[in-house]
């Protein structure tokens, strides 16, 4: 689970370059749309694997004793 989470900030920070390249006008619009889709859908995971994790939980605690 850290790696996901160190994944997807990472990602974060990749998209926010590239934009930022692309704005400079030294990156191209392809690169920074396909680092922002790329990023969308590694924090699509992570918040998948959460919901995930909670449902889990939810269950063991509703198992009786």
């Amino acid at each position: 689970i850290d790696n996901l989470i160190v994944n997807v900030d990472g990602g974060g920070g990749a998209a926010n370059d590239a934009v930022g390249r692309m704005l400079d006008g030294t990156g191209e619009v392809h690169d920074a749309m396909i680092a922002l889709q790329t990023s969308d859908m590694a924090f699509q995971l992570a918040v998948q694997v959460r919901n995930k994790c909670v449902q889990v939980y939810q269950e063991i605690m509703r198992m009786p004793v």
